[in-house]
């Protein structure tokens, strides 16, 4: 039996509108169709999104959490030494995105185009991933583990320095042979120059 409106969650017409977004992709998809596939009316899908903006932001805010809240553990991963924190977010968030692009690539797509559309939401996510790294090199110069006079400088220069394994601009390149040595030879660069005396 279909839902009915007082059953329809924020949750179950975000879930939708990724099926959505995967088979249509953004060109094409609508609220109708995300409606359709819940077997309600597209007002009750506009009484918990009142614009297809507001839904197409909140589904692409939801994706990029997914992968900010498992980095999040990471990062509060106090029991850790901060070097092996900074190695594993930075190997973490590699992954999430490698498994983004791999495992689902039409959804992949889908979202590239709404994060470009999105900067807002983009923004945020960044900043969140950012903050993230700053309490990793914050605490790594507060054992004296690294050496960074302003940790959230730093945490932006180490965020950029590894562009090239989580930015979705260069997806094409996590699947070529060597990508791994790449990666790991890049953090091993910058976590010698953490430790290096300022």
């Amino acid at each position: 039996m279909p839902p009915t409106s007082e059953t329809l969650t924020a949750e179950r017409i975000l879930e939708a509108t990724e099926e959505v977004l995967r088979r249509h992709g953004p060109a094409k998809a609508t609220v109708v169709d995300v409606a359709r596939a819940l077997g309600v009316s597209h007002g009750s899908v506009y009484r918990h999104f009142r614009t297809k903006a507001a839904l197409r932001e909140a589904v692409t805010k939801r994706w990029l959490d997914r992968t900010s809240e498992r980095l999040a553990v990471i990062a509060a991963a106090e029991d850790l030494a901060p070097e092996r924190r900074l190695r594993d977010w930075l190997a973490a968030l590699f992954e999430a995105k490698r498994h983004k692009a791999g495992d689902d690539p039409e959804l992949f797509a889908t979202y590239t185009v709404l994060v470009d559309e999105l900067g807002g939401v983009v923004h945020d996510h960044i900043a969140d991933l950012t903050g993230q790294l700053t309490r990793i090199i914050a605490a790594g110069t507060e054992s004296g583990d690294f050496t960074a006079t302003d940790p959230a400088t730093t945490a932006r220069a180490v965020f950029h320095a590894t562009a090239r394994f989580h930015d979705p601009g260069y997806a094409r390149d996590w699947t070529t042979p060597g990508i791994e040595e790449e990666f790991e030879a890049v953090v091993g660069l910058l976590v010698r120059g953490l430790r290096a005396a300022g």
